[in-house]
């Protein structure tokens, strides 16, 4: 007789959707982050990034290879920063850079609904947070 393990629920069991679910596409959020200097060195020539890994806090299912999540998930960096990113697990990059959430600093550039002034400002605070000085 098979049994089965009960497991606690949780933001990923709880979430309804799955692989058949279409992503949101936002072209005009993407456009709007190409504009903006990089969350990690502060250059401009920025690809959106986005943001593979997964989050229960923030109910962000974790995509993989072959999909791209919402573009609300995207963060701004260089092609050279966004391959390096790519290369290795995308946590610890970020933990290299400093930053330790980087799902809230995409959800406040969102927010920031292509308010270039705001988005830009978003960047500053998070670089001048790590030391990091902004050469427009």
């Amino acid at each position: 007789m098979a049994s089965r393990i009960q497991r606690p629920d949780s933001a990923f069991s709880l979430d309804p959707s799955d692989k058949s679910q279409k992503r949101i596409r936002d072209e005009s959020h993407l456009v709007y982050i190409r504009k903006l200097p990089s969350i990690i060195s502060g250059r401009y020539g920025c690809d959106p990034c986005h943001l593979r890994t997964g989050s229960p806090t923030y109910r962000k299912k974790r995509t993989g290879e072959r999909q791209k999540p919402d573009d609300c998930w995207t963060l701004p960096m260089t092609r050279e920063e966004h391959r390096a990113q790519h290369n290795m697990n995308e946590l610890e990059f970020y933990r290299q850079h400093g930053i330790d959430d980087p799902f809230a600093i995409c959800l406040q550039l969102y927010e920031a609904n292509r308010d270039l002034r705001l988005g830009k400002r978003i960047i500053l605070s998070n670089l001048k947070s790590r030391g990091i000085t902004w050469n427009r």
